[in-house]
């Protein structure tokens, strides 16, 4: 399998493209005025306690408050004060030292807690943390057996926190390690000291810009080449890979092709399939995409597939093909929280299986951790996707403004009777002779047209003149009557 990330920078937004085998997988976006936050650090003030909810709000500097759970206190002071009582770890007024785990999603504020991770190349650090650990993708238990013996040798020689080894660590030299951990509890000791010298709530530490954190959490030996399409951008990787990656400096590459650089694998029209509920398969069959706050919904139909041998056969095909595209889209699209699937149901236990199992494994491949259940009675799939950051839709649209974000208008018919309503209503508690209405001019049309007879009849009971006037800028469900 061949891989390839795609790095486009202009003034405003950086934006990368993850590639496998030439369709694009995963899309990242980072806007100047809207960054990421997850990953920073900040000293905040509590600005409210909630005792019913155990959690707390605390101001650092965005527009919302952030949102900070007990369980969201490092497990050392947990242990240390030995409470499950909110107030007895904050009070209003109070400064705290947070991290960002999950930005702003909606109306919701940033998600925080208090246990610190400052992750590199090889390792992730948490100075309030004890215990050492490997990430579970390395499935080799003598290399997880060595790197823990290494890290665990660093902490008797140095007074430092805790480690946990990440993927890229594997087979990765001692020293490295090492070089790794040194460098880690450096930038602690100079967080530490902007703590100390802050008073008031601020930005601590912020995490590195996206073009960036695609070096240190993106690559792997499967990539090829790192093409990015700013000679300054292409600079700055090559300073941070020859310190921190050297063996990855070949594969960045400056891009300088005539055509854009998302052009050379079609991304932009990839972007722009992503943005629409249905997604079509290969087969004829097709996925309908809906996302809500609470959860997204996947649907599976057959749609113009009608192959195979029998009808059980077709439902089974499409299925599997669906547990390959499912996984990418969630991937591309950055679907998290709670996801159902509903599958198209299957009689034999057999295909069942086989399809949960196809899911895992290509929702193994999903570098953002996920769980997944057993198909349920009612033939649904439920799996929860870790959400840190907003998905591409929030990114990239906003509630349409006719609409509300419904995605449905009221139908002219349904706006007629609605007026005729409110005329009676106006009649009966003013006095008056004479109305005028104005609405979009498709309900307008209706009310002179289809609906005539009625208006006539109406206009004859309430013994009123009524008026009719399009208005260009009103959507379909926007009206207004006037007393005249």
């Amino acid at each position: 399998m061949s891989e390839e990330i795609l790095i486009n920078v202009t003034p405003p937004e950086t934006r990368v493209a993850v590639i496998e085998n030439g369709v694009l997988q995963e899309l990242f976006i980072e806007r100047e005025n809207k960054k990421g936050l997850v990953g920073n650090i900040y000293k905040g003030e509590v600005c409210r306690v909630l005792p019913g909810m155990q959690a707390a709000f605390v101001d650092i500097g965005l527009d919302r408050a952030a949102f900070l759970h007990l369980s969201d206190f490092s497990n050392k002071e947990l242990e240390r004060r030995g409470s499950e009582q909110i107030e007895h770890y904050l009070r209003e007024g109070q400064m705290v030292v947070v991290q960002v785990t999950k930005g702003p999603l909606g109306t919701k504020g940033a998600r925080l807690t208090t246990e610190i991770s400052i992750p590199s190349r090889f390792q992730v650090y948490m100075p309030f943390a004890a215990n050492s650990g490997v990430s579970q993708r390395i499935d080799c238990s003598k290399e997880r057996s060595r790197l823990k013996a290494c890290i665990e040798k660093f902490q008797e020689s140095h007074e430092s926190g805790g480690f946990i080894a990440r993927t890229a660590a594997e087979c990765i030299e001692e020293h490295m390690m090492i070089s790794d951990m040194l460098f880690l509890t450096k930038l602690w000791e100079g967080i530490s000291e902007k703590i100390n010298s802050s008073d008031n709530k601020s930005l601590i530490h912020e995490d590195l810009s996206l073009s960036v954190r695609t070096l240190r959490d993106l690559y792997n030996e499967g990539i090829e080449r790192i093409r990015v399409d700013s000679r300054e951008t292409h600079e700055k990787l090559i300073s941070f890979a020859e310190i921190f990656v050297p063996e990855i400096v070949p594969v960045i590459e400056l891009y300088t092709g005539e055509c854009p650089v998302f052009d050379i694998y079609n991304v932009e029209d990839e972007i722009t399939r992503a943005l629409d509920r249905k997604v079509n398969l290969k087969s004829g069959g097709h996925l309908v995409f809906d996302q809500t706050e609470a959860m997204t919904t996947v649907d599976v139909n057959t749609g113009g597939y009608v192959g195979g041998r029998n009808l059980e056969e077709t439902i089974f095909k499409t299925n599997l093909e669906a547990t390959k595209t499912i996984p990418r889209q969630l991937r591309l699209r950055n679907l998290g929280g709670i996801i159902i699937i509903d599958f198209i149901d299957m009689q034999s236990s057999g295909h069942k299986q086989q399809v949960l199992d196809a899911l895992q494994a290509n929702l193994d491949k999903d570098h953002v951790k996920n769980k997944i259940t057993e198909v349920s009675a009612l033939g649904l799939v439920e799996m929860k996707r870790k959400r840190t950051r907003e998905s591409l839709e929030h990114i990239l649209c906003e509630p349409c403004s006719a609409c509300g974000g419904r995605g449905v208008l009221k139908t002219a018919e349904s706006m007629c009777l609605e007026i005729f309503r409110e005329i009676i209503r106006e009649v009966r508690q003013y006095n008056v002779q004479t109305l005028l209405v104005l609405a979009s001019h498709g309900v307008v049309e209706m009310l002179l047209d289809e609906e005539a007879d009625m208006l006539a009849e109406l206009e004859l009971f309430l013994d009123v003149q009524i008026k009719f006037r399009p208005e260009a800028e009103y959507n379909q469900e926007q009206y207004d009557v006037v007393l005249l």
